[in-house]
């Protein structure tokens, strides 16, 4: 939770061929529809099952449920695998319509419960559904759209619509969320997971997360995902939450997180927030290693991407976050470290060739680049900054530690010149780029210009041919910066890489 503040051989793989070829033949289609009868046969829209839940208690490995459109006023527990070799148990919405599950006057059992409920299955897809209207006024229930837990493989949730998931209790033990996915058991985790596609939006979740990965989940990616309107996180991958019985597996790792929008999440007016804490995050890493952050495209959120750990003695490690667009923020940018000196912080992450333009929108204090504590080995290289009228540009407060990361081949700019500009480091306050470079030995090859955006407006964060950010940066290679920029195109062209998300 959020804090309050993959001669005899050849006959064998015919004989697997065989075999699934065979299962795939014998898997059934089956029909949901709210003019349906559960004592129907289920094999056609004219003789559909009226539940989605009396679908879920009667399908194989490899059938496929087809809802029509209209509402379904139930939950769901899917107690069903699929196989790699039956294939996976598909819900989804019939072709053309939206099927609704709605918990309007369902009553939610006590402890955390959803309108889907998936506990240790595997090879199961949920898609095109609408997921709506769970609620709750009690901070001992929590309400979810999509609950995936236990542990299990290849579990794919694709194009729904998820909103209106509620708590109004209040307080930092008010929870609920959109899609929830909680490794809960060790050593076996919950992998290969594929959220892609949905749109979560009007969520109050309390101190949770608009979407949570917990626990033991391990392999995983989160694209192409619209979250928004929502009063805390959008997406967050945690660890050292206690999720998973064995400490040694309590952490999210080997994720990517690309190509989702989020916008509009701010924990003002959230209950369980202080008023004018601007708290809550695009995406959060809290805890989880080895994940990248690339290209997505974060605006008008609290903190666009946090990079930390809550939990004191751990860290988040090895995160790379390149290639997003990151703009109009209510606090930082781009923050990493721990939020006190009793929490955790942040051990090589990797921060490249993002775009950071006018975060910091409330004058927080908090810049474009913030480096809270315990933050060791970190790297912030190839990014473009552009601060508000405040002109802060790095924000590295505290002395927790002695070198918190190599800072180079960036681009700096604000309505401010450069001499008058703000830059904090290791706690010490510096007047002037210049300044700040001569005291610090940092960004000794970075650069104070106009970036030359496209369109400060509305906004279009390419930059023009003359860009002082083309060929400019450090190619750290592939591996680091990526194979593509934000727009998909070849991250490297000309004679260098580029500074920023856009490759010129």
């Amino acid at each position: 939770m959020k804090r309050f503040l993959h001669g005899f051989f050849v006959v064998t793989g015919i004989g697997l061929l065989m075999a699934c070829v065979a299962a795939a033949s014998s898997a059934t289609t089956y029909y949901v529809s709210t003019s349906g009868n559960n004592n129907n046969s289920g094999l056609s829209t004219g003789s559909a099952w009226r539940t989605v839940q009396w679908a879920a208690n009667h399908v194989q490995a490899g059938d496929t449920v087809n809802v029509l459109g209209g509402v379904y006023n139930e939950t769901v527990n899917i107690p069903v695998s699929g196989s790699a070799t039956a294939g996976y148990v598909t819900f989804q919405n019939y072709s053309g319509q939206t099927p609704t599950l709605d918990g309007t006057g369902l009553s939610i059992p006590g402890g955390q419960y959803g309108l889907f409920n998936l506990a240790s299955q595997s090879y199961v897809i949920i898609q095109g559904f609408e997921i709506r209207n769970y609620k709750t006024s009690s901070r001992n229930i929590v309400p979810v759209g999509i609950y995936i837990s236990g542990a299990g493989s290849y579990i794919q949730v694709l194009n729904n619509h998820i909103h209106d998931i509620v708590t109004s209790a209040t307080g930092c033990n008010a929870n609920a969320l959109g899609i929830a996915v909680y490794g809960t058991q060790a050593p076996a985790s919950l992998n290969n997971i594929t959220i892609s596609g949905n749109e979560l939006n009007n969520l109050k979740t309390g101190c949770s997360e608009s979407m949570s990965l917990d626990g033991n989940v391990d392999t995983f990616t989160v694209s192409n995902n619209l979250i928004h309107d929502n009063n805390n996180i959008g997406i967050d991958a945690i660890g050292y939450e206690g999720v998973s019985p064995n400490s040694s597996y309590d952490r999210a790792r080997n994720g990517l997180i690309s190509l989702n929008t989020v916008h509009n999440i701010s924990s003002q007016g959230n209950p369980s927030y202080s008023k004018n804490c601007w708290c809550s995050d695009g995406i959060y890493v809290d805890g989880g290693t080895n994940i990248v952050v690339e290209r997505n495209l974060i605006h008008n959120v609290d903190l666009g991407i946090e990079i930390a750990s809550e939990h004191s003695g751990k860290v988040t490690s090895y995160v790379t976050a390149r290639n997003n667009l990151i703009y109009f923020g209510n606090s930082a940018g781009i923050s990493i470290g721990g939020y006190s000196s009793h929490v955790g912080g942040s051990d090589n992450v990797t921060v490249v060739n993002n775009t950071l333009f006018e975060n910091d929108g409330k004058n927080t204090g908090s810049g474009e680049f913030q480096i809270q504590y315990h933050a060791t080995n970190n790297v912030f290289k190839n990014n473009i900054v552009y601060a508000t009228s405040q002109g802060l540009l790095i924000h590295s407060f505290t002395n927790s530690t002695s070198n918190p990361a190599d800072v180079d081949y960036n681009l700096y700019f604000s309505p401010l010149n450069a001499n008058n500009t703000t830059w904090v480091w290791i706690g010490k306050t510096y007047t002037g780029f210049t300044t700040y470079q001569t005291a610090t030995g940092k960004d000794n090859n970075s650069t104070y210009a106009d970036p030359l955006f496209v369109n400060m407006t509305t906004p279009d964060l390419h930059v023009q041919s003359g860009s002082r950010a083309v060929n400019a940066g450090i190619n750290l290679g592939s591996s680091v910066v990526g194979t593509v920029d934000f727009a998909g195109n070849p991250r490297v062209q000309g004679s260098n890489i580029d500074i920023g998300a856009y490759e010129q």
